[in-house]
């Protein structure tokens, strides 16, 4: 039996032009500077709070940073229902994924950035609350690239992580997955550039979606 866990945003759904409205919105209702478009796709993949204390030039949490959270969680869900913030999959997601669901060899999930809220709509959204055997997200386990969420995945199925696949856009995916001990599959078509998920750990990069499908054939069959 294999694992497969999934990212979200920028690996299933296209979410940066929301996430960079509502954190721009944010700083704005604390009167600092808009974060640039570039600046907000860099911390898409960690925790909210530490993501926000980043984007302020902080490597601690402080009671502005938490305060801050709070706002960003208070209007993400009105923002989302505006025109042109939607988070829909990316090209080709959703025939990969049902074509993974369909294999009895394989158990599919989550490890996420989002909140757990987040991820069920999203679930429920695109139909894969039916697919995720397992998940973890920002309110279940530290930020990544700490390997907890991996960890925990496979404990709950099961699973060692050497037969667990970690697929994600960010260097933090890349990284959380090798200090799991799990395999990491980058997707090039997600925030991180091509150079940075290699240089953190990828073991492959899909271009497009139906090549995690062939990776997976040649090297988990």
């Amino acid at each position: 039996m294999k694992l497969v866990l999934f990212d979200c945003d920028g690996t299933l759904v296209d979410s940066a032009g929301l996430i960079h409205e509502v954190m721009a919105r944010t700083f704005e209702a604390f009167d600092l500077d808009r974060p640039t478009s570039d600046a907000t796709k860099a911390i898409i993949g960690l925790t909210l709070d530490i993501a926000i204390a980043r984007l302020m030039g902080q490597e601690h949490v402080d009671d502005r940073a938490t305060a801050m959270t709070a706002h960003y969680k208070s209007i993400f869900a009105s923002v989302r229902g505006e025109p042109g913030c939607s988070e829909a999959l990316f090209p080709g997601i959703a025939e990969m994924m049902q074509t993974l669901a369909g294999r009895d060899e394989l158990l599919i999930g989550a490890v996420t950035g989002k909140s757990r809220r987040g991820l069920t709509h999203i679930a429920a959204t695109h139909g894969f609350d039916k697919i995720f055997f397992v998940s973890r997200t920002a309110d279940d386990c530290p930020s990544k690239p700490h390997p907890a969420m991996v960890m925990e995945c496979c404990a709950e199925a099961g699973v060692d992580p050497r037969d667990t696949i970690v697929i994600g856009d960010a260097i933090y995916d890349m990284q959380m997955a090798k200090a799991a001990g799990a395999d990491a599959l980058g997707v090039a078509w997600g925030y991180a550039s091509v150079p940075e998920l290699m240089v953190s750990g990828a073991d492959h990069i899909a271009r497009v979606p139906a090549d995690i499908i062939e990776w997976m054939d040649r090297n988990h069959a």
